[in-house]
């Protein structure tokens, strides 16, 4: 079930300073700005750098992600640590990754006496993703639709992922009716849920939108039986380039006359439009089409 806490209505859950190797936490914003005041550095916020300064949320958002004493943990976009600290408390192991060396070496510095933290200072997008069970991060919100493929779409995926997004991406991920693409490949691969809803002025410097906990499920096996994934994903990418036109038309645009009755024969009205197809709506189609010469694919 969803949950929102305002600012500030969690903080008797603050993480003390005993579950940390000392005082020193980052989700303390006097603290925060001490700390990168003290290493000259400034956040960008073109690279998304808005970092969570609720130390309640912050609690709450590690404790959402589920790990224990004997889960690997890779953080993606670790920041100055604030989720990184947390995690240490509770899980065995905890990779965390940051692609800006001037964090880097704040994240050290945070992470002092944590044994069991390991810090790589990589580009998660280039880099091969260590087969972990659960990956969790506060991301960047241009990075969102290029790093899930990369985590979900692999032979040896987490068995959760956990990921602080925009809002309103959180939101179309998991409610039925208003899909895009990236909501078909996390249904394919997932079940998403909305678990946490974060404030803007939980985060300094603030963002202009506020924010959202997606809790994901990976599943054991697709949700659909298609034999080329990918391929569904290819042409699926192809229909949501028209998604405001309905899907007889737009199929007859890619894939040559007879659209209208190869829909109809499926189960699925030409009028309407690709947000509105369930999974098994999208596997009818994909099946339907597949062997129209290559068209669709």
């Amino acid at each position: 079930m969803r949950r929102r806490h305002p600012l500030g209505a969690a903080r008797s859950h603050d993480l003390r300073a005993d579950r940390l190797s000392g005082p020193l936490d980052p989700a303390d914003r006097s603290r925060l700005e001490e700390l990168l005041a003290r290493h000259r550095f400034k956040p960008v916020h073109r690279l998304g750098q808005n970092f969570l300064v609720d130390p309640g949320l912050a609690d709450a958002v590690a404790e959402a992600v589920g790990a224990d004493a004997h889960d690997e943990v890779l953080e993606v976009g670790a920041g100055p640590g604030v989720l990184t600290v947390r995690l240490a408390a509770r899980a065995g192991r905890v990779i965390a990754v940051e692609l800006d060396r001037r964090l880097v070496a704040i994240l050290r510095e945070v992470t002092t006496g944590l044994a069991n933290v390991e810090i790589s200072a990589a580009d998660v997008m280039k880099m091969p993703l260590p087969p972990v069970p659960i990956v969790a991060g506060n991301i960047p919100y241009y990075l969102t639709g290029a790093l899930l493929p990369k985590i979900l779409e692999r032979p040896d995926p987490p068995r959760r992922v956990s990921l602080v997004v925009q809002k309103e991406v959180a939101q179309r991920w998991t409610r039925p009716g208003d899909w895009s693409l990236a909501t078909l490949a996390v249904h394919l691969f997932a079940v998403p849920r909305l678990e946490l809803e974060l404030p803007r002025d939980a985060f300094w410097p603030a963002p202009e939108v506020d924010s959202a906990l997606v809790v994901m499920d990976v599943r054991s096996r697709p949700a659909v039986p298609v034999d080329d994934l990918p391929g569904l994903l290819r042409v699926a990418e192809r229909i949501f380039q028209f998604r405001r036109k309905q899907l007889g038309a737009t199929l007859t645009r890619i894939a040559g006359p007879g659209a209208a009755e190869r829909l109809k024969s499926v189960g699925i009205d030409p009028a309407r439009r690709p947000q509105t197809l369930s999974l098994e709506e999208w596997s009818s189609l994909y099946r339907a089409f597949s062997g129209s010469g290559g068209k669709t694919a």
